[in-house]
């Protein structure tokens, strides 16, 4: 588990992690002693395969030097570099088979561009650079439901544009490809949602779907892929509509993570697709205005770590 923002609620919900979960997912926290609250105790360790060991008494943590104290609710520039080389030691330890998964804990983009010039959009694209890889995905979680935004964080008005039949290609062939390998699913069934609404109701509102949308699917489908769609974004997440694929790909953000966020709010997992190693995170941010209060919900931090053991191959009884 990589630190995250010092200063936000990270160091709070590594704690609150052990403390559900215990020795039953042995994790590690990759990250200043000092900056933890304290809430639970802690044991600092030499390697990180010693963090089986050392969950059954208490946090093990693998210390980095990141200096300064931490100051909930107000970022400290100095500590951006510490941050940084957290990622970066996550990654590391799971290339080199020390651990099996990696769970990031939010980051604040301006507080490591201040302070360490960190020229990254974000989490995924400094993994995406640590994994020698060129194209991710991002895929939301939960156990009611997996999508997949096309496009992700630009304006709607420059999703159509955006949304080309190369990316909508590459964003499928990654999701195929990893609910096969990190999810276990041998013949995933991927539905597809349209861009407009009613999926453009035979072009009367919009020809995205006839001359975008279905003859990459159409391509695809030669080759074996279970693809479903272009459907109707309205009427594709509703409990019996679910039941019938694996994974949703929609065209764009919105049309992505209302349904998600409406359905586990609190349960919802980040995942990284197309890594050469596994990668989960909460789907929050660093919440700077409750830092440092106690109050930080840990819901979907330890249902991160439950997806990433699974991802794994790794088993659950006992947990809390």
């Amino acid at each position: 588990m990589s630190c995250g923002e010092p200063s936000g609620i990270g160091p709070e919900l590594a704690e609150a992690a052990w403390k559900a979960l215990g020795a039953a997912l042995p994790f590690v926290y990759l990250g200043a002693p000092e900056h933890l609250p304290g809430t639970v105790p802690h044991i600092v360790v030499e390697r990180a395969e010693e963090a089986a060991q050392a969950a059954k008494d208490g946090l093990p943590v693998l210390a980095l030097d990141i200096p300064g104290p931490r100051v909930p609710g107000t970022p400290q520039p100095t500590q951006a570099a510490g941050v940084i080389a957290s990622i970066a030691r996550g990654v590391g330890l799971v290339q080199e088979g020390a651990c099996s998964a990696l769970c990031t804990l939010p980051i604040s983009k301006q507080a490591l561009a201040e302070g360490a010039g960190f020229a990254y959009p974000g989490h995924t694209e400094y993994l995406a650079a640590l994994g020698g890889v060129d194209e991710v995905v991002m895929m939301l979680a939960s156990e009611e439901l997996r999508v997949v935004p096309a496009t992700i964080h630009i304006p709607v008005s420059q999703v159509p544009s955006a949304l080309t039949p190369a990316l909508l290609e590459k964003r499928l062939r990654i999701t195929h490809a990893a609910l096969i390998e990190r999810f276990g699913i041998s013949a995933p069934r991927i539905a597809v949602a349209g861009l407009n609404p009613h999926a453009g109701e035979g072009g009367r509102m919009g020809r995205e779907e006839i001359e975008l949308i279905s003859p990459v699917l159409d391509k695809l489908r030669t080759e074996g892929m279970d693809l479903i769609g272009p459907l109707p974004g309205d009427t594709m997440f509703h409990a019996e509509a679910r039941a019938g694929y694996d994974a949703a790909v929609a065209m764009y953000h919105d049309q992505a993570l209302i349904p998600i966020k409406t359905l586990a709010f609190d349960r919802g997992v980040n995942v990284t697709l197309g890594l050469p190693f596994i990668r989960t995170s909460p789907d929050h941010g660093t919440a700077f205005g409750i830092a440092g209060q106690g109050v930080a919900n840990p819901t979907s931090t330890i249902e991160a770590l439950r997806m990433a053991w699974r991802m794994a191959g790794g088993e659950l009884e006992g947990a809390a």
